[in-house]
């Protein structure tokens, strides 16, 4: 009951009353990144949501368009200004993602998305974190963030999608505001904590 229809409501509430609540935050931020790191102010990024369904990933975005003398992007942690660590850092950068919540693409709590081009190297075991919506903060958050391997990460992750129930959202929740708060477990160059899945993947794959 919980999962299949209780859930769903309380991210609609939830959300609608974070983003009315903090309109004066999320216009705030929106005018300082278009000053600090010019338009678009949001970053929309493909993302797989429930049943792996691709949807549009709504976040401030933290890094700048500067390319180097071929043309190209620059490497990611060149582009990654200060102010962009400090949205990072903040966990302001991923208030958009209410957003997504409300229109329900995403939940409050669950599975983190990840990149669509992650989606063929997952085992089966690890897919079941798509058989629920994704979360703007979830288990494996609270339990280290970027700092867990991915082993770890998907494991914890499923773990969550078979033992979903409310009062570990409830706790995940508030294990959340903690951690946003004391800034625990925040690794803002992603690309250095995570490594390249894929690569890591592939690798895996061809010892086996």
């Amino acid at each position: 009951m919980y999962a299949n229809y209780i859930k769903r409501l309380l991210d609609i509430g939830i959300s609608f009353t974070a983003l009315v609540v903090l309109s004066p935050v999320l216009l705030a931020v929106a005018v300082l990144v278009r000053i600090k790191l010019g338009a678009p102010v949001i970053f929309h990024q493909d993302r797989p949501g429930y049943q792996e369904k691709i949807f549009k990933l709504c976040k401030f975005r933290s890094m700048t368009d500067a390319r180097g003398a071929d043309g190209k992007l620059l490497p990611d942690e060149e582009r990654l200004t200060r102010f962009g660590k400090a949205l990072r850092a903040s966990s302001l950068d991923e208030l958009p993602e209410l957003w997504n919540i409300l229109k329900g693409d995403m939940s409050l709590i669950g599975p983190r998305p990840l990149l669509v081009s992650y989606l063929p190297y997952y085992t089966d075991e690890e897919r079941l974190r798509h058989s629920v919506r994704p979360g703007l903060t979830g288990l494996a958050q609270v339990r280290g963030r970027n700092l867990l391997d991915w082993d770890r990460r998907f494991a914890t992750d499923v773990e969550y999608v078979r033992n979903l129930t409310f009062a570990m959202d409830v706790k995940i929740f508030f294990m959340t505001i903690r951690k946003v708060f004391v800034r625990e477990d925040i690794e803002v160059d992603t690309s250095q904590a995570e490594g390249n899945f894929a690569e890591i993947r592939k690798a895996r794959q061809e010892k086996e």
